[in-house]
């Protein structure tokens, strides 16, 4: 999905620790736990300086208002990041302070693990790293931008593999309860 810039919405701004709002019920996240994993992957892997981000996982119904309102698309989707950030220079890839939201959703995330024979947390974690990709200046509109965002997505998902277990993002969750 590419990145649009709606009119102003609210976010909340930090300088490496990206706000998290859970709004939807389809399952239980670990915000702390995923909240360490995009800190390593802005400052570890991206190299970003500084980041003002609010990434909210909302539910179907949510995400489709969402698509609608901003893009006029009909239905769910997996993820949708508004860029608030300056253009770079020359339209590459930014390496200065990034700005912006990111709606997920979790629902998508479940239908398309079993699509694609792997986790629910993992889509998950593959959506926030997809919306990251396009607040770096990454696009996916055109096969030839798409497969090159795809590489550096897939990339980053292995680096974060060999750092994390994805699954502790229910785990640890699961274990508050009791």
């Amino acid at each position: 999905m590419a990145a649009v810039r709606p009119a102003p919405l609210t976010f909340y701004a930090s300088r490496f620790t990206p706000q998290l709002r859970n709004r939807q019920r389809d399952r239980r996240l670990n915000l702390p736990f995923l909240r360490r994993i995009l800190r390593h992957v802005l400052t570890d892997q991206l190299r970003v300086p500084a980041a003002e981000l609010c990434f909210h996982f909302v539910g179907a119904e949510e995400m489709a208002r969402v698509n609608w309102q901003f893009l006029q698309h009909e239905g769910s989707t997996d993820v949708i990041t508004f860029d608030y950030s300056e253009p770079s220079a020359g339209g590459g890839v930014r390496t200065e302070c990034l700005s912006g939201e990111a709606f997920i959703c979790v629902a998508d995330a479940v239908k398309q693990a079993g699509e694609f024979k792997t986790t629910w947390q993992s889509e998950v974690v593959r959506y926030a790293v997809h919306a990251l990709l396009h607040l770096r200046g990454h696009d996916d509109l055109q096969p030839a931008k798409r497969r090159v965002m795809k590489r550096e997505e897939n990339r980053l998902m292995r680096q974060l593999a060999k750092c994390f277990d994805l699954r502790d993002m229910e785990r640890a969750a699961r274990e508050t309860r009791e």
